[in-house]
């Protein structure tokens, strides 16, 4: 599996690349894998604050839905408005065009949280 190695990583399967005093989240290609063909998307709204780990949307996939995590604390900077329009961004380029949102960085502490590339590549085994 070829993770980028500038993202850090939740244990929810969710990326973070950190643009200054942004975070630009998505969901991992593992992810994306396991939901199948994704049909529909449900995001936040610019505005709402999320707490690290309340859900904040989901994700409907052919098998199942599967809810967001916030991998951060922080107000929404930003959504993807594409992928309410075009979900099966998600399954094409999970890790560019296929953000989900923008979440300013509130507390730059609980980034320390989340997984190195290789952090995370280590926790997929348990779940194979």
């Amino acid at each position: 599996m070829d993770l980028p190695e500038e993202l850090k990583y939740s244990k929810e399967h969710i990326w973070v690349r950190v643009e200054g005093g942004r975070a630009v989240i998505g969901i991992t290609d593992y992810a994306q894998e396991e939901l199948g063909r994704v049909t529909s998307v449900e995001l936040p709204e610019v505005g709402d604050e999320l707490e690290q780990e309340d859900s904040f949307g989901s994700i409907e996939a052919r098998k199942t839905v599967a809810d967001l995590y916030a991998p951060i604390s922080g107000p929404i900077l930003e959504i993807n408005e594409e992928l309410l329009e075009n979900p099966s961004l998600l399954n094409e380029d999970p890790y560019d065009s296929a953000w989900l949102a923008v979440i300013e960085i509130v507390d730059p502490e609980e980034l320390n949280l989340l997984l190195s590339a290789d952090e995370y590549a280590d926790s997929l085994g348990d779940f194979d």
